[in-house]
């Protein structure tokens, strides 16, 4: 054990006095923050405001129902071309538009899907669907208008609607929107971690293993013990890093709800905080959080250190080798997605069971809730099957650190890791 420690002491270390490591705490939740923001101003800015000629050949269409939709979206401008269209049609671009769209003679009881917008360039759907939304709205005023249904009218047919939500009669606190928010943030954050830190044990055995180190601890330490002291030393920086995150979240959020800083947006950001919060168990979705985030790292990443314990310098190498682990991950993305829509289906009760998918699988299924959604026995048998499953990776993965720690030169395969790992000593 003593060993173990001074092992994960090392690991530890190394990494948290690295600057590359107080830089990475520091700017990604300004990053993070950034891409959302960034993001959202892009696809604000991408919008095409573009000016469409319409050419009505029906006589539904008026300039005052094309002026006040025009008035109200701002996004595109419909010009009713009511002289000349020919003039239009041979040559658009000098009459300052972008395009135009026929309307062809049609029924209003019948309507058509035949309406096509003629550029010279091809705009993609963000474009076009604002402007098929316009001609829609304008239509369904003739269609208002042909039935002699009134403004009051239309208003009741507007807001009147059935609208149905999914409602736990056990648990009258549950929210199926927030819990599927939650679970898709818990399941892509342990992703992430998976895939950045696994990596990480991969590139630091493969450090080891140019530089030589390892052949010195390797004499005076056991297999297992190597690999897990690095599992667990890593691990540790992981957490570190992401305790840090958490406190600055919550910093954030107590200065918010204490000053009320940031006027009606921060306060009314604060209430839906809290009334998110209050429909789940936040103790038990963050224990859950924190052992699967936990065991899903030693999980991949005794994999990972196995593969990079059989390799050289050569990346493309390492990259081939752990491509299937890395499929496993995305695999279970895929899985999380099934299981969000539907959280007790056979696919999603294997897959949060079964070790490979169970960290981002049964972080998808915690917070529809437990024990009425997720029961505790598949619970409890999901957190067994991976401390069991973890267990055994360590084992495989030390086995073959033994051998391919020392071998060089060599190009390993899949077939061959798996002969060193379950060759008799």
């Amino acid at each position: 054990m003593h060993k173990i420690w001074l092992i994960i002491k090392r690991e530890y270390l190394t990494r948290v006095r690295k600057k590359t490591f107080i830089i990475s705490t520091l700017l990604f939740p300004l990053l993070y923050v950034a891409l959302i923001f960034g993001m959202g101003y892009i696809a604000k800015e991408s919008v095409q405001n573009l000016k469409i000629a319409v050419i009505d050949s029906s006589g539904y269409f008026s300039e005052s129902m094309v002026t006040r939709e025009n008035n109200a979206d701002k996004s595109s401008s419909l010009i009713l071309i009511k002289n000349s269209p020919e003039k239009i049609i041979a040559d658009y671009k000098t009459a300052g538009y972008d395009g135009y769209i026929v309307i062809p003679p049609i029924n209003w009881k019948e309507g058509t899907d035949s309406l096509f917008f003629k550029s010279n360039k091809s705009y993609g759907s963000s474009a076009t669907v604002l402007v098929e939304a316009k001609l829609n709205r304008i239509w369904n005023e003739i269609k208002n208008d042909s039935l002699q249904i009134d403004a009051d009218k239309q208003k009741i047919l507007l807001a009147s609607h059935l609208g149905l939500k999914s409602k736990n009669i056990k648990d009258a606190k549950a929210n199926a929107k927030t819990a599927e928010g939650i679970g898709y943030v818990a399941g892509l954050l342990i992703y992430l971690i998976l895939l950045i830190y696994g990596s990480q044990v991969m590139m630091g055995v493969m450090e080891e293993k140019t530089n030589r180190i390892a052949e010195v601890i390797v004499s005076s330490v056991k297999p297992f013990q190597m690999m897990l002291g690095k599992i667990l030393g890593i691990g540790l920086v992981a957490l570190t890093q992401f305790f840090i995150w958490i406190a600055f979240v919550l910093v954030i959020y107590n200065i918010a709800k204490a000053t009320g800083s940031g006027g009606g947006a921060a306060n009314a950001m604060v209430g839906q905080m809290q009334n998110m919060f209050s429909s789940v168990d936040v103790p038990l979705i963050l224990f859950c959080f924190g052992f699967y985030f936990l065991a899903g790292f030693f999980f991949y990443s005794s994999l990972y250190g196995a593969i990079g314990s059989a390799v050289n310098e050569d990346m493309r190498e390492a990259q081939s080798l752990s491509f299937p682990i890395t499929m496993l991950v995305i695999l279970s993305i895929a899985l999380m997605t099934s299981t969000i829509s539907n959280p007790t289906s056979p696919i999603a009760v294997w897959g949060s069971i079964i070790p490979f998918s169970s960290p981002i699988v049964m972080m998808a299924r915690v917070p529809f809730g437990v024990p009425n959604t997720v029961p505790w026995w598949q619970l409890g048998l999901s957190m067994l099957m991976l401390i069991l499953g973890f267990i055994f990776t360590v084992w495989f993965a030390g086995k073959i650190y033994r051998t391919g720690i020392l071998m060089y030169g060599k190009k390993p395969s899949w077939k061959e890791m798996l002969r060193w790992a379950f060759r008799k000593n």
